[in-house]
């Protein structure tokens, strides 16, 4: 299951399903939307009263990206979904290169678009967010200690058992800390993690989420867990899935 959270992207949300569904026609999409003042949930509702692959998640309002998933995440679960893919609606992953992210799942537990390693790449980026792109995955995997290119890509597929032992409950982060959140306690609980390169291209239609409370929060928390992390070791103490 394709799960993509929506707000405000009624325009963006046809061509996205249209591309996911003939990329990988046997994949189900759950359009999880949180309430769209512009009318995104009523084109979902659409397009899954026309297509029994599309499927809608009405959220009651605007709670964030990590949110979303996560939701998305326990619906999937909840209805048989054995392999579950984070996409966003507005072009930037592209439904194209999902089937390498598919191939290489049948050898990992969880996979990454990454946009950092070779053959990875970016497109229609202005520098100083590819700065903060590159700067906030190098942050996160110094602090961390994790071999992971691109900690804060947010195009993945995960098997089911890795978000059922990863301990989702206890995920409150949001944005660009809600990918890295996952991905890091992936590793620690021992899950088998790869990054498969991807192109990202920034959105041609609305606007990005992206805002500076999203970045603060994520340098603030992957610092904390950094240190925490180091402390335990030094303790001896044994982490916790939400340290």
């Amino acid at each position: 299951m394709v799960i993509i959270p929506t707000y405000n992207e009624a325009e963006n949300i046809k061509p996205i399903v249209a591309r996911v569904r003939e990329s990988v026609p046997d994949a189900h999409i759950l359009v999880a939307d949180d309430n769209s003042p512009d009318g995104t949930g009523k084109v979902a509702d659409e397009l899954a009263a026309e297509d029994d692959h599309v499927k809608v998640l009405h959220r009651k309002g605007k709670e964030g990206l990590g949110a979303a998933y996560l939701a998305g995440f326990r619906w999937g679960i909840e209805h048989g979904y054995g392999v579950l893919v984070e996409m966003d609606a507005d072009g930037s992953h592209q439904p194209e290169e999902l089937p390498r992210l598919l191939t290489a799942l049948k050898g990992a537990d969880l996979v990454i678009g990454s946009r950092w390693v070779p053959g990875g790449r970016i497109v229609n980026w202005p520098k100083s967010r590819e700065f903060i792109s590159r700067g906030g995955s190098t942050y996160s995997r110094l602090l961390l200690d994790v071999p992971i290119r691109d900690m804060t890509a947010g195009y993945r597929a995960f098997r089911k058992e890795t978000l059922e032992g990863i301990g989702m409950d206890e995920v409150a982060s949001q944005g660009y800390c809600f990918q890295i959140d996952l991905a890091w306690r992936a590793i620690k609980a021992g899950f088998h993690v790869i990054e498969v390169p991807v192109t990202f291209i920034e959105r041609e239609r609305g606007e990005s989420k992206m805002s500076r409370d999203i970045v603060t929060e994520a340098a603030w928390r992957v610092m904390s867990w950094g240190v925490g992390s180091r402390v335990n070791k030094v303790l001896g103490r044994k982490e916790s899935k939400d340290s």
